[in-house]
């Protein structure tokens, strides 16, 4: 399966977000909100519908994302994402694109994702930022389902504001030298990460039982959880984000 989808959203009239572009197709399917519903903000609330089964072995699915200058987006997941194995050998891919203009701000917060045990998928997502842009960005990988082993999954992130990068991360998960080691994830099966870039940043390091918050070093926060399902390393991680200086207004918006 091929499939992409492309949204794009500008500030209207009175300071509200409208969404100006909208094309997808299954198995990524977008629902804007109502705007009689909207966010108080006058952000623009899109909930990002899987309407097929995906990724499959093969499958090659694509999501970009433009955010006007100033304009404010909110894309939700309703349900959580599970990846398989194809009737053929083959590797699934996805790969999310995020365009943020001056002033813009974006929060992709999908549901997670888990990664079965023949499962061989690629995820790459690409945040750009401009002057005073802000986003969050947020993963939860569950490693197989219940009973069974992780597949194959190769995420990675890269988020740059300018020329600048602020994060580049790769994680591998399945290789079962890695896993049998006590340092790889210390056994947990559910991986949480979000990726702040706010208003403020943390002045140090953060860390609890199973949870970090760490500042990058041009800018932005990286907050990490781990546990032994998708509730309490959720929990953890929200738990990491409420040590971030702006954690109010990020805690109002989408927890």
């Amino acid at each position: 399966m091929r499939a992409s989808a492309l949204l794009s959203v500008e500030l209207g009239r009175g300071g509200r977000s409208v969404v100006r572009e909208l094309r997808s197709q299954a198995p990524m399917t977008m629902v804007p909100r109502r705007a009689a519903a909207t966010s108080t903000d006058g952000t623009a609330v899109v909930h990002l519908v899987g309407s097929a089964a995906t990724p499959v072995g093969g499958d090659l699915v694509d999501l970009r994302v433009h955010v006007g200058p100033g304009a404010r987006l909110l894309l939700r997941g309703t349900a959580a994402t599970v990846a398989l194995p194809g009737q053929h050998a083959g590797r699934s891919r996805s790969t999310v694109h995020i365009e943020v203009a001056e002033g813009g701000t974006v929060e992709y917060l999908p549901e997670a994702t888990v990664i079965t045990s023949r499962a061989d998928h690629e995820a790459e997502m690409t945040i750009s930022l401009g002057a005073g842009a802000r986003a969050r960005c947020r993963e939860t990988l569950v490693l197989g389902r219940y009973g069974e082993r992780s597949g194959l999954l190769t995420t990675t992130t890269h988020v740059v504001r300018g020329r600048t990068p602020l994060l580049r991360q790769r994680l591998d998960i399945g290789d079962e030298r890695l896993t049998a080691s006590s340092g790889y994830l210390a056994g947990a099966r559910v991986l949480a990460t979000e990726t702040v870039v706010w208003d403020s940043d943390p002045v140090e390091p953060s860390s609890g039982q199973w949870w970090s918050l760490a500042p990058l070093a041009a800018g932005g926060a990286l907050a990490t959880a781990v546990g032994e399902d998708a509730v309490i390393a959720e929990r953890r991680l929200a738990e990491a984000v409420s040590h971030h200086p702006d954690a109010k207004e990020l805690e109002v918006r989408s927890w």
